[in-house]
C-alpha cells in the first residue's frame, strides 16, 4: 500500500474518534480492519501503530493546534479539519520518516477530500503557523 492510501486509512480510523467513548473505540477499531478487507500485515502494524501513536499525544496536539488556530477553539473546529490536522501535526512534530513539507501537502490533497470548502486554506494556514513555530 502507499503512504498516501496508508494515511487516508488512518485519517478514517482517527475519525472515529471524535464518535465514540475510548472504550468503543477498541471495537471500532476491530470492525475497520474488518472492514477494510485483506491488507497485509506490515500494513495493518503500520496504521495500527501510528493510530495509536496519534491518540498518545493528541492533548500535545490539539494545545499547539489551539494556539495556532487563533479565535478558534479545537472543540469548534468541523471533525474533518479537526482529524486531518491532528495527522499532520503528528506527522510533523513526533514522524522522523515524513518531512514536515509532505505532510502539510498531504493534509491540504485529504482536506479537498474530506473537507468542506473552506478546509484546504486553514488548515494550510494552521499548519503554516506551526511549521514556523518550529
Amino acid at each position: 500500500m502507499k503512504r498516501r492510501e496508508l494515511r487516508e486509512h488512518i485519517f478514517e480510523l482517527l475519525f472515529r474518534v471524535e464518535f465514540n467513548s475510548p472504550e468503543e473505540m477498541q471495537e471500532q477499531v476491530r470492525l475497520f480492519f474488518e472492514n477494510l478487507g485483506e491488507i497485509e500485515d506490515k500494513d495493518r502494524d503500520y496504521i495500527k501503530q501510528k493510530y495509536a501513536h496519534i491518540i498518545e499525544k493528541l492533548p500535545e496536539i490539539d494545545a499547539l493546534l489551539g494556539e495556532a488556530a487563533e479565535g478558534w477553539k479545537v472543540s469548534r473546529m468541523g471533525k474533518a479539519d479537526l482529524t486531518i490536522l491532528r495527522l499532520a501535526v503528528y506527522e510533523m512534530k513526533y514522524d522522523e520518516d515524513v518531512p514536515v513539507g509532505v505532510a502539510v501537502n498531504e493534509a491540504v490533497e485529504l482536506s479537498k477530500k474530506f473537507g468542506g470548502d473552506e478546509s484546504p486554506v486553514f488548515i494550510n494556514g494552521i499548519l503554516g503557523k506551526i511549521g514556523k513555530a518550529e
